[in-house]
């Protein structure tokens, strides 16, 4: 903003009818302007302060993961199995391919070696016998 009025640019906002052709509306837009940095700056103190306070308790300021051990052996044994591919793996643990990806080692840089196309055999649902 601070480069329009220097190009001979004012600003008009409709929603907020709000100009800054006139000595009042440029003040209105500077007031409201340091407002919104002053807010922007109380929450990125507040951001840190929550990130230090976490890693102060031993905490990973991170989100938890996504699938348990249980989960990634079970995902890694069923790979195991040629007929399955990495999307039926997927639906069956309810993540996403990348999820599969990510928590398995190896399979990134082999995708070609394991199929992740839907046409594949469907994995049985736990509880359900295989057909």
């Amino acid at each position: 903003m601070a480069g329009l009025p220097k190009r001979g640019i004012d600003f008009t906002s409709l929603h907020e009818n709000l100009e800054t052709a006139t000595p009042s509306g440029r003040h209105f837009f500077h007031v409201v302007a340091a407002l919104a940095e002053f807010i922007r700056e109380l929450t990125v103190q507040g951001t840190h302060e929550g990130l230090d306070a976490t890693r102060a308790r031993g905490a990973r300021p991170s989100r938890p993961p996504a699938r348990t051990e249980q989960q990634i052996r079970h995902a890694r044994d069923l790979l195991t199995q040629p007929e399955n591919t990495v999307v039926s793996i997927a639906r069956l643990l309810d993540v996403s391919r990348n999820t599969i990806y990510n928590y398995v080692p190896g399979l990134k840089g082999g995708r070609d070696a394991l199929p992740d196309t839907t046409d594949g055999p469907a994995l049985p649902q736990p509880g359900q016998p295989a057909h």
